[in-house]
Order: structure tokens, then C-alpha cells, then sequence
């Protein structure tokens, strides 16, 4: 029993020394980004090169995680649903930063209609209860440029003339 307490007390000891050396700075973006990928049949053989993917599709969502930085509800309440997230847009990019990317090698059925493989830009249409989920081809900016009145800079500059599918949304809590 000693000598457990004699190693906690050193390992408490080494923590508060390393906490004193201080943490290197290191910065941080505003909203980290993430990605969920999902494999469709296919398998994984063995090659030279290594694990090798054959005879199969991957789908892939690329996007912003939101964070709530202090708010109680990101989405708000009331007549201003939605208008935190939205910003100056006229729809939620469906993250946060950049534009929301689906890629997917396979059709997907989506609100009764066939998507075909491809990327498409995912935006959600915010009102209480019910949402939109809306797919679109619209061009994106690969750099922030303001003049740029045509591509996506996140959801700024959105135009329903490139969506490919609108599909209803339930929520519920």
C-alpha cells in the first residue's frame, strides 16, 4: 500500500511540473473539420502494396463541425430559428466554414429521387420541425474570394437553380 502511494504521489508531482512548463501554444481552427466515409460491398485483399479495396463504392462527407461557443441552442427559437447558423446566407451549409461536400460512387435514392454517383453540396432549409435537405451542384470556390458572385463560399452565393434533389426532414427531440 506504501509503495502505491508512493508512486501516485510521483506521478501527481511529474504532472504538476510538466502543467508549469506550460502547454506549447498551438492554433487552433475556429471549427474543426471531419469526414464519415461508409464502404457499399467490395472487399479488402492482400497485395505487395498493402491492403488494396476492389469491387466496391465508398460514400464520403466532408465538412465543419459546429461548435456552440457559449449558445444555448445553435439553431434558436422562435422567429429567429435558424438564423444564427444561416449568418448572411439564405440556407445552412449543413456544418460549419466550408461547404458541406457529399461524394458518392453508388446511386443514391434520396426523397424518391435517384442521385447518381457523384459531389453534390449538402444544405439544410431551417424551419421548426421541419427541414429540408437539399442537394446541389453549384460550383464552389476553392479559395474565399469576395468578388465572386457565382461559386460557393460556404452557403454565401447559394442559387436553388443548381439543386438536384429537395427532400423533406422531420426533427424531433
Amino acid at each position: 500500500m506504501r509503495h502505491l502511494l508512493s508512486i501516485a504521489a510521483v506521478c501527481s508531482v511529474m504532472g504538476a511540473v510538466s502543467l508549469a512548463q506550460g502547454v506549447p501554444e498551438v492554433k487552433l481552427p475556429p471549427s474543426p473539420t471531419g469526414q464519415a466515409a461508409v464502404q457499399l460491398g467490395g472487399t479488402w485483399d492482400k497485395t505487395a502494396d498493402g491492403p488494396t479495396y476492389r469491387d466496391g463504392k465508398w460514400i464520403l462527407v466532408d465538412y465543419g463541425r459546429p461548435l456552440l461557443r457559449g449558445r444555448k441552442e445553435i439553431f434558436g427559437s422562435g422567429s429567429d430559428y435558424g438564423k444564427t447558423v444561416y449568418g448572411n446566407a439564405t440556407i445552412w451549409r449543413a456544418g460549419a466554414n466550408n461547404t458541406t461536400r457529399l461524394t458518392t460512387q453508388a446511386p443514391l435514392l434520396i426523397g424518391g429521387k435517384t442521385i447518381q454517383p457523384g459531389v453534390y453540396n449538402v444544405f439544410v432549409e431551417l424551419k421548426p420541425g421541419d427541414w429540408t435537405l437539399v442537394l446541389n451542384t453549384q460550383p464552389v470556390q476553392e479559395k474565399y474570394d469576395p468578388e465572386d458572385k457565382v461559386r460557393l463560399a460556404g452557403a454565401y452565393n447559394y442559387n436553388s437553380k443548381f439543386d438536384v434533389v429537395r427532400a423533406p426532414m422531420k426533427v424531433s427531440t
